[in-house]
C-alpha cells in the first residue's frame, strides 16, 4: 500500500527522502555502463546494435532498418477507430504547436542600430520513441509532429525491436502519418549513443529527442556533453505524477490518476499531498481496489511501493511541497484549481480540475508529453516547438547606428582590456569622421 507520511513530522533528511526518486539511487553505477553501452557503439557500429536487441530485446534482427514500404503500410493496416484516435491526436498537437510559432523580431534598439532573431530548423533530428514493457505511438506523434511544424528536413525514429524483430505498428502507423520514413529499429542507451555518433546504416543526427527510462536519460546526458555527440531536448525519463486533492476530491479519481502512471513501469513514481487523512485513507483503499482490475497490475504494484502520499498542512503547503518535488505531471484537484494555477513554479505540465486526467496531456490535449523528469522542472520546460529550431541573432547598424553607440562599445572594450575590440570599432569611426571633414 501507498507509504502514508506527514510532513510536518519529518525533520529535513526525512523530507529529503520522502521526495527521492528511486530511479536515481544508483545513478553512480548506472553512468559507468551506460559510458560502456556507448563506447561499444561508438567502436563496432552495427554490430554492436544488433548484438545489443540479441542481449536486451532477445531477440535476432538483421536488418537496423524499416523499410519504407513496411512503415507506408503500417497505416492501413489500422482499424478505422484507430486511425482516427491517431488522426485527431495529431491534430490537437500541430494545432498547439503551430500556435508556438514566432514571426521575425526586429527591434531599433538605438537610432540606426536594428537587431532581429529569426529561426531555422534543425537539420538533423533523432526522435526516440520507448517500446520497453508498453510500446507508445503517442511519443511518435509528439516528436514527428512538432518536427514537421517546424520543417525539419531530415527526422529519424529509432525505437526498440518487438519480440518478432519488428518495430510496433502503432509506431510506424504514427510515423507514416507524419511523413517519416527512416525509422531504426534500437532502443535504449545503445539507440541515444547510435543517434549521437552514427553507424554505417543510422546516421548521426544534431539533437535527440524523447523520453526514456534511466539508461536511456543518462545516455542523452552524455552524449550531449561529448564534443562528438550530438545535443539533447530535455532529461526526460521515468514517469512521475504529484497530484494535490483536497477533502471534496473525488478519490477514485485520484486513485486513478495515481495508476496511470504507475502502469507505466516500475521505476515510475506518484505523490499525493493532501491535508486531509480521511482522503488520504480512501485514495490509499481505492488504489488497491483499482489495482486489481488492470491488466499490468505486476508493473504498477511495484511503482506504488515506491511512492507515497504525504500529508500537509493546507493547500498552500501543499504548493510548496510540489514546487519542491517539481513533477513531471502536476494534478490539481482542489476547490478553485484554476485560481490556483499562479502558484505552480515548478511542474512539467498542469492538469486542472477533476475533469482533466493527465491521459489527455498523454495523448490527445494538444500539449507535449515530453517532460522534465527527476526534478528537472525546476530549471528545464516540457517540449516546444523552439527545441526544433535554431534562433540566430542578426544585426546592422548604419553610419548614425555606429557614430550613436561605437563609443559606448569602445569604453566597455576598454575597461576590459581588450585593445582590439575598441580598434575594429575606433577605425570605422576614424574613417566616418575623416569623410565629414572632407
Amino acid at each position: 500500500m501507498l507509504q502514508l507520511l506527514d510532513w510536518n513530522s519529518l525533520d529535513e533528511s526525512g523530507r529529503r527522502a520522502a521526495l527521492a526518486r528511486p530511479a536515481m539511487a544508483d545513478r553512480a553505477d548506472l553512468a559507468a555502463r551506460v559510458a560502456a553501452i556507448i563506447e561499444r557503439v561508438r567502436r563496432e557500429g552495427d554490430a554492436a546494435l544488433i548484438g545489443f536487441a540479441r542481449e536486451f530485446d532477445r531477440v535476432e534482427i538483421d536488418s537496423l532498418r524499416v523499410e519504407p514500404a513496411e512503415i507506408a503500410a503500417a497505416l492501413g493496416r489500422l482499424g478505422a477507430e484507430q486511425r482516427t484516435a491517431l488522426e485527431v491526436a495529431a491534430e490537437n498537437i500541430r494545432s498547439f504547436h503551430q500556435a508556438q510559432l514566432r514571426e521575425p523580431l526586429a527591434v531599433q534598439t538605438a537610432p540606426g542600430v536594428i537587431c532581429r532573431r529569426v529561426t531555422r530548423p534543425l537539420d538533423a533530428v533523432g526522435l526516440y520513441v520507448p517500446a520497453g514493457s508498453a510500446p507508445l505511438p503517442s511519443t511518435a506523434l509528439m516528436l514527428a509532429v512538432p518536427a514537421a511544424v517546424a520543417a525539419c528536413p531530415r527526422p529519424v525514429i529509432a525505437t526498440p525491436p518487438r519480440a518478432d524483430g519488428g518495430a510496433d505498428p502503432g509506431v510506424l502507423a504514427a510515423a507514416a502519418l507524419c511523413g517519416i520514413d527512416e525509422v531504426y529499429l534500437a532502443g535504449g542507451a545503445q539507440a541515444v549513443a547510435a543517434l549521437a555518433f552514427g553507424t554505417d546504416t543510422i546516421p548521426a543526427v544534431d539533437k535527440i529527442f524523447g523520453p526514456g527510462n534511466a539508461w536511456v536519460t543518462e545516455a542523452k546526458l552524455q552524449v550531449s556533453m561529448d564534443a562528438d555527440g550530438a545535443a539533447c531536448d530535455l532529461p526526460a525519463g521515468p514517469s512521475e505524477v504529484l497530484v494535490i486533492a483536497d477533502r471534496a476530491a473525488d478519490p477514485d479519481f485520484v486513485a486513478a490518476d495515481l495508476l496511470s502512471q504507475a502502469e507505466h513501469g516500475a521505476d515510475s513514481q506518484v505523490v499525493l499531498l493532501t491535508p486531509s487523512r480521511a482522503q488520504a485513507t480512501r485514495v490509499r483503499a481505492a488504489v488497491e481496489l483499482q489495482l486489481k482490475t488492470l491488466s499490468r497490475a505486476d508493473v504498477a504494484r511495484a511503482a506504488i511501493d515506491a511512492s507515497r502520499v504525504i500529508l500537509v498542512a493546507d493547500i498552500d503547503q501543499a504548493f510548496e511541497v510540489s514546487n519542491r518535488y517539481a513533477p513531471e505531471h502536476l494534478i490539481l484537484q482542489i476547490e478553485d484549481a484554476a485560481t490556483r494555477v499562479d502558484q505552480v513554479t515548478a511542474a512539467g505540465s498542469v492538469f486542472v480540475g477533476p475533469w482533466t486526467p493527465e491521459s489527455l496531456g498523454d495523448y490527445c490535449s494538444g500539449t507535449n508529453h515530453v517532460l522534465p523528469t527527476y526534478g528537472f522542472a525546476r530549471a528545464w520546460s516540457g517540449l516546444g516547438i523552439e527545441d526544433f529550431q535554431r534562433r540566430i541573432t542578426v544585426q546592422e547598424a548604419s553610419e548614425d547606428g555606429l557614430r550613436s553607440i561605437g563609443p559606448i562599445a569602445i569604453t566597455l572594450a576598454q575597461m576590459e582590456g581588450l585593445d582590439g575590440h575598441a580598434a575594429a570599432v575606433e577605425r570605422r569611426l576614424a574613417v566616418l569622421r575623416d569623410r565629414s571633414v572632407a
